[in-house]
């Protein structure tokens, strides 16, 4: 097995699709249809 020079190690890209961009993008979904439900179905409080 051969050992990355410093210079070859700052080449490697990877993951560009985490989990936190995952996360901001549902929540981002969730929010929209949410808002978007008020709207059009708004509801008293008790």
């Amino acid at each position: 097995m051969k050992k990355l020079s410093k210079q070859e190690l700052l080449q490697i890209k990877g993951g560009s699709f985490t989990l936190g961009k995952a996360a901001l993008i549902a929540s981002g979904i969730v929010f929209l249809i949410g808002a978007i439900d008020g709207f059009l179905r708004p509801l008293r409080c008790n």
